[in-house]
């Protein structure tokens, strides 16, 4: 059986299907190279605001029969914005895959953005804006990118300002779809246990009658990358703390070597560098993880915990010591293999999750032009030695050159 089918229908929409035995669920998506950064200033928020109105009405369907069609049948309907993505992706029984298929097609293409719904939809963001504030472990990582982007889109936060999201109106939607919509940039990912013959009936159907389009705005590259440190005052009784830097693009041959390295240092498991010495052997934080997040032209790196005030700077003295270990010390041959065998091992377990592999599959489709064989990423592993992840340590891990976002309690 082969990993996956890859088909272009004569609208430039790509279609993408991996046939999964032993499953009556079907996951289908519909993701748009469209994220927040190709908003213009003015439009902050605009993007992830758009997510929301496609539930809230087309040319055929009111609010209520778009969340009911799928929901009513043991489904999920679902969507979410990124810097450089927004996707709406369903999972339904499999003898529902049309019902999914043209949901989705409606909603993405033939939103009609009604003004009453959009003044609903409004206060809805206001308060997912103040839910973010008031979650400070959540609001860090937002703030933080404006700390490493500064002025530029990336730092920008996908939920926009109060100003910005007040001030849309249908006009401003139908201009942004107007601007960014490319159907050569546009991918249909499924995963299910049926065939690819049937996905594409469904498709030509429901999808192909959309016209080509070929908008395709050029984005502003990020450069010019200079280290802050911000202290902000915040109402809550720990400080929380980001640091990091930018790091590696999304096509760089160096993510993977990296993306190891990361997951060595913060990564998930609860051997992790970081949460051995500053949970395990001190007790400063509860959770303490380092982030690697590609983009187009670049990426970011981050290193995120909450302490004790009193503990603060003993904690930033142990997370120095533990990128400066890095840089210093190469990897023995048994923690090299164990961090191979890690790796490939939490790899293999997220292709469990067929949800999740029908969105990776249409990410590396429009990023890398091709989805990656585990295969392929095993051998790319087993090839990183303890010298190449040393010299990226040495290139990225500069404590002095990494921007710092600090929130302290007011009262401290």
């Amino acid at each position: 059986m082969k990993e996956y089918e890859l088909i272009e229908l004569e609208n430039g929409i790509r279609v993408i299907h991996r046939q999964m035995p032993n499953t009556k669920i079907a996951h289908v998506g519909i993701m748009l190279d469209i994220g927040s950064r190709d908003e213009l200033p003015e439009e902050q928020g605009i993007a992830h605001f758009w997510e929301h109105m496609a539930f809230k009405g087309t040319s055929k369907r009111k609010a209520y029969h778009i969340l009911n069609r799928l929901d009513s049948l043991g489904g999920e309907l679902n969507a979410y914005t990124t810097k450089e993505k927004i996707c709406f992706h369903a999972s339904i029984l499999d003898n529902h895959l049309d019902k999914a298929v043209e949901l989705l097609a409606d909603i993405t293409f033939n939103a009609t953005f009604p003004e009453n719904q959009i003044e609903k939809e409004r206060m809805v963001i206001l308060e997912e804006m103040a839910m973010y504030r008031d979650t400070p472990d959540d609001a860090i990582q937002d703030d933080f990118d404006e700390v490493i982007f500064q002025d530029h889109a990336l730092g920008k936060n996908i939920l926009g300002t109060e100003e910005t999201v007040n001030s849309f109106h249908k006009p401003h939607f139908l201009n942004f779809l107007q601007r960014n919509l490319n159907t050569e940039r546009i991918i249909i990912s499924s995963v299910g246990n049926y065939s690819t013959k049937k996905l594409l009936r469904m498709v030509e159907k429901h999808i192909s009658p959309q016209p080509y389009k070929n908008h395709t705005p050029k984005r502003n590259f990020f450069q010019d990358f200079q280290p802050i440190a911000r202290t902000v005052k915040k109402p809550i009784s720990q400080a929380h703390v980001a640091m990091g830097a930018t790091s590696f693009s999304i096509q760089d041959p160096k993510r993977i070597p990296f993306f190891m390295l990361v997951n060595i240092l913060g990564g998930p498991g609860m051997n992790s560098r970081l949460n051995l010495s500053l949970r395990e052997k001190y007790g400063f934080v509860y959770g303490i993880d380092a982030n690697y997040s590609p983009y187009l032209e670049t990426g970011l790196f981050g290193i995120y915990f909450a302490t004790d005030p009193k503990n603060l700077n003993k904690s930033h003295k142990i997370i120095r010591k533990e990128l400066e270990l890095l840089k210093t010390k190469p990897l023995g041959q048994l923690q090299l293999h164990q961090a191979k065998q890690q790796l490939k091992g939490q790899l293999a377990m997220s292709e469990e999750n067929n949800n999740a592999v029908m969105l990776m599959m249409a990410k590396s489709i429009l990023d890398l032009n091709k989805v990656p064989d585990l295969n392929e990423l095993f051998d790319r592993i087993d090839k990183v030695d303890a010298q190449q992840l040393m010299d990226l340590a040495n290139e990225s891990f500069n404590a002095d050159q990494m921007s710092i976002l600090t929130f302290q309690p007011e009262e401290d």
